[in-house]
């Protein structure tokens, strides 16, 4: 298959999958894989295969894709090639929740910038550096990522890439319990779909809606929060987007959990389960299993909360989520309260206390824990949080946080 023959081939390829017809527009690029002498072309197409894999929650194959496409990319010898491929290795990584390496993947990214295309790619290796470090509860550094891959959406005029930061950020706040910012931050994605999304796939549309349900959950606001929802299942059952459907829904089993109706909660978080256990989500396994915990409580079944607790910290302490560490303890503390069984209470209590410390997620200020309810909260450029109901440190000693860091043994 030659270089002409091989064009016309993807192209034909992606115009059978944006008319949503999957699997045909996969046979179509494999063919291409198969029979194709034009490096260059198994390049395109390998990217085309890395995508669709991506949208369909199949990482183990969008991995095996993308350490093919590194390959064909040193055969090439091109230095934006290669920038290209180890982004979609560090984002296959991403997806399969391996934080270490994604960091990594896009460290290697970053130090190989030199022409102008590879500089382009730095917002797409910052948002994905930045959902790592958030994987692994590391919030100064996915903040401080964010806000890169923000100044790199804006400086290249990039709509898609600022969308799908703001949907980050959202994810972010809604993480360390400011409300109000996790929901501004989707309702900036849905404006931008609406202004510049016409051309754009509706997975940026589904996206937004699925952030802006989540944030409205947490507000209290269920009626808003399952409109949400509803439109961006409808979405993600139209272009079979496993990942997107798992998580709407975990957000359906959320919202009934809320309202208290456990009986309608439970069958979403087992089909949510089902569908994060096949795609390799384990990040979205351990909001699960939170969720399941938080409905055995609401039903006083404690030692079945406890044995979901149980799978949960085994994922958690796996993937070094720190965050999903903290709610469990935090849900154990409440558990071993009711059992009165001190001795378990205070060992959860003591652990908690550790992760905040770890995390430091505490306002440099009055000292309180952040995350623990909703506060609205202010960054300082060293990306440490303060709640803002507080007086914002000023002059030249600057952070009270990094100040006690500098003072730590082992800092200089």
């Amino acid at each position: 298959m030659g270089q002409d023959q091989t064009k016309q081939q993807i192209e034909k390829g992606l115009h059978l999958y944006q008319s949503n017809q999957t699997e045909k527009a996969l046979r179509v690029w494999m063919r291409v894989l198969e029979k194709s002498a034009d490096p260059a072309g198994r390049f395109r197409v390998l990217g085309c295969l890395i995508t669709a894999h991506a949208e369909m929650g199949r990482y183990k194959d969008m991995l095996k894709f993308a350490v093919v496409q590194i390959d064909t990319a040193r055969e090439l010898e091109d230095p934006d090639f290669l920038t290209e491929s180890y982004l979609n290795l560090a984002r296959s990584n991403e997806k399969l929740c391996e934080f270490q390496k994604t960091i990594s993947y896009c460290k290697t990214c970053l130090n190989m910038q030199g022409t102008t295309v590879s500089l382009q790619l730095n917002g797409q290796v910052s948002l994905s550096m930045g959902n790592a470090f958030l994987g692994l509860s590391i919030f100064q550094k996915a903040l401080e990522c964010f806000e890169k891959a923000l100044r790199y959406a804006h400086n290249n005029d990039d709509k898609m890439l600022e969308c799908r930061v703001c949907c980050s950020l959202g994810n972010f706040y809604t993480q360390i319990k400011d409300y109000e910012k996790a929901l501004f931050f989707p309702c900036k994605a849905a404006e931008l779909v609406n202004d510049y999304g016409k051309g754009w796939s509706l997975k940026y549309r589904a996206m937004s809606q699925y952030h802006m349900a989540v944030a409205y959950r947490k507000l209290g606001r269920l009626a808003d929060a399952m409109d949400c929802c509803e439109e961006s299942m409808k979405i993600a059952l139209q272009h079979g987007d496993r990942p997107l459907q798992a998580l709407c829904l975990l957000c359906f089993a959320d919202i009934h959990r809320s309202r208290r109706d456990v009986q309608t909660a439970f069958p979403r978080y087992d089909s949510s389960m089902s569908i994060m256990t096949e795609i390799g989500n384990r990040l979205g396994l351990i909001q699960v299993l939170l969720g399941v915990t938080k409905c055995w409580m609401i039903q006083k079944e404690l030692d079945k909360a406890l044995e979901s607790i149980e799978k949960a910290q085994e994922l958690a302490e796996g993937l070094g989520n720190k965050l999903g560490l903290l709610k469990l303890h935090c849900l154990c503390e409440k558990i071993y309260r009711t059992k009165e069984q001190q001795r378990e209470l205070r060992d959860h209590v003591v652990k908690f206390h550790e992760c905040v410390e770890e995390m430091e997620l505490y306002c440099g200020m009055c000292g309180e824990s952040i995350g623990e309810k909703n506060n609205q909260l202010q960054a300082l450029p060293c990306s440490h949080f303060f709640h803002l109901k507080c007086p914002q440190p000023t002059g030249p000693r600057g952070c009270p946080n990094c100040r006690r860091l500098s003072v730590k043994p082992g800092y200089v």
